[in-house]
């Protein structure tokens, strides 16, 4: 089997962006700490969400640790499959849409 383009092994070197920034990777790293914390939506919540736009952004290392993560979060397999179909659904649809701008486009050339 051929290597994959993405090592799983650096997302463990995530944090290690600071190195090159420190500046705008530790307020990188405090807003993403801030906003992972329970509010309005709780902690299982936000994982389920992440776990949705990993796959919609199709980041294979935010998939691996949001999988993770809403495993300890106790989120199921079904509940995460749901997940990743709402995540489907609105890219479809986001995709879809556009269809509408090449009609105008299409019926303002054929005129």
């Amino acid at each position: 089997m051929a290597d994959s383009y993405y090592d799983p092994k650096d997302l463990r070197k995530f944090g290690k962006i600071t190195e090159w920034s420190e500046e705008l990777g530790t307020k990188f790293f405090d807003y993403y700490g801030k906003v992972f914390e329970a509010g309005a939506l709780t902690a299982r919540e936000k994982s389920l969400i992440a776990l949705a736009v990993s796959h919609v952004v199709k980041c294979p290392y935010c998939i691996d640790a949001y999988t993770k993560d809403g495993l300890q979060k106790g989120i199921t397999k079904e509940e995460m499959m749901e997940a990743v179909h709402v995540g489907a659904a609105i890219e479809s649809g986001a995709t879809l849409v556009h269809g509408v701008q090449m009609m105008n486009k299409y019926n303002k050339l054929s005129m």
